[in-house]
């Protein structure tokens, strides 16, 4: 015969307490002192019971699941997913399971209706959003999950017009930084890649901070080429400052992809990195690390990204009201400059 599974009723027999204070207990209400806690979970233990999260979760009306949503980028190849998102995947995994939650990915076309409500559906409580292609055209579907009341969470670049709550890098400090690195390494003739207007904030920030840098050692940036975060993208922008007999001596493109596109028409062309042309990419991915030269780039900490948009996340849906989030950059300095 099989053996009976441990209740609740059974932990409040052992440790002396009523069947409500052992569920208050172990939802970790702060309404039970901690040796009553300490009680009803060493009884728990005892009896070898686990709590069904499950369960727990149906009761409250909860799916015990956060959607994680991605949006199409260009890229040269079949994922249309921005790689520095993919390296943050891992991340929010874990950070989603040591919270006790699971993650539902889905990949989003910018002309589906991905602002239908998941809460609503019961798909998830609550949702990460990584990218979202045009900021402008983004909008008002962003404005609608606030009217919605969605619970949700973007990565990007916080806004004077904040809509709803943000993590994000510190962009235009890590522009800053590649700016200043490039200056003290002599340079005077530097070009900027990649979108730098209202469409991309978090490139525009990183525009500013290497604008703001330049200024400051009284240089301006001798061409601004546009470039989606691509190696063909880079790659085509550097043949534009060439074949445009821009003067150039360093170049800090808005992401690796498009640095490395650079860095590779440039040595097709002749030319020595870092002796003849640096270079400084941001997000410092695996390619940055792995190319010849290696990359310099600004890091950005996917780890703790992933983990503070999963807190931020949860704090929402517990209808706490957390703020935007910053997160310190770092330059890596490698070869390339």
């Amino acid at each position: 015969m099989a053996q009976r599974r441990p209740t609740s009723f059974d932990i409040a027999a052992l440790a002396g307490v009523s069947q409500p204070t052992v569920s208050r207990a172990l939802s970790g209400n702060p309404a039970v002192s901690e040796d009553t806690r300490a009680k009803v979970l060493a009884a728990a233990k005892e009896l070898n019971y686990a709590v069904d999260r499950n369960a727990s979760m149906l009761r409250k009306g909860q799916s015990n699941t956060i959607a994680l949503l991605f949006f199409e980028d260009p890229t040269p190849d079949d994922t249309l997913i921005n790689p520095f998102y993919l390296s943050m995947v891992g991340a929010l995994t874990r950070a989603c399971a040591a919270a006790g939650y699971d993650l539902l990915i889905s990949f989003q076309q910018l002309s589906a209706d991905w602002h239908v409500d998941y809460e609503d559906s019961r798909k998830a409580d609550g949702i990460i959003l990584l990218g979202y292609g045009d900021y402008l055209k983004a909008k008002p579907r962003l404005e609608q999950l606030v009217r919605q009341g969605t619970h949700f969470v973007r990565w990007g670049a916080a806004l004077d017009d904040q809509i709803g709550t943000t993590v994000g890098s510190d962009n235009e400090e890590g522009g800053y930084l590649a700016g200043k690195h490039l200056v003290e390494r002599g340079r005077t003739k530097i070009a900027f890649i990649g979108t730098a207007d209202d469409t991309a904030p978090e490139l525009l920030k990183r525009y500013r901070g290497f604008s703001r840098a330049l200024d400051e050692a009284g240089l301006e940036a001798v061409a601004r080429i546009d470039a989606h975060p691509t190696q063909e993208e880079g790659e085509a922008a550097a043949q534009k400052l060439m074949t445009q007999r821009h003067r150039f001596d360093a170049i800090f493109a808005s992401s690796d992809f498009a640095a490395l596109g650079a860095m590779r028409y440039l040595k097709k062309q002749g030319l020595d990195i870092p002796e003849d042309v640096a270079i400084v990419g941001f997000d410092d991915l695996a390619a940055a690390r792995l190319s010849d030269p290696s990359l310099t780039s600004v890091a950005q900490d996917t780890r703790r990204a992933a983990e503070t948009l999963v807190d931020t996340l949860l704090a929402k849906i517990e209808e706490r009201a957390p703020d935007s989030v910053l997160l310190p950059v770092e330059l890596i300095e490698r070869k390339s400059s």
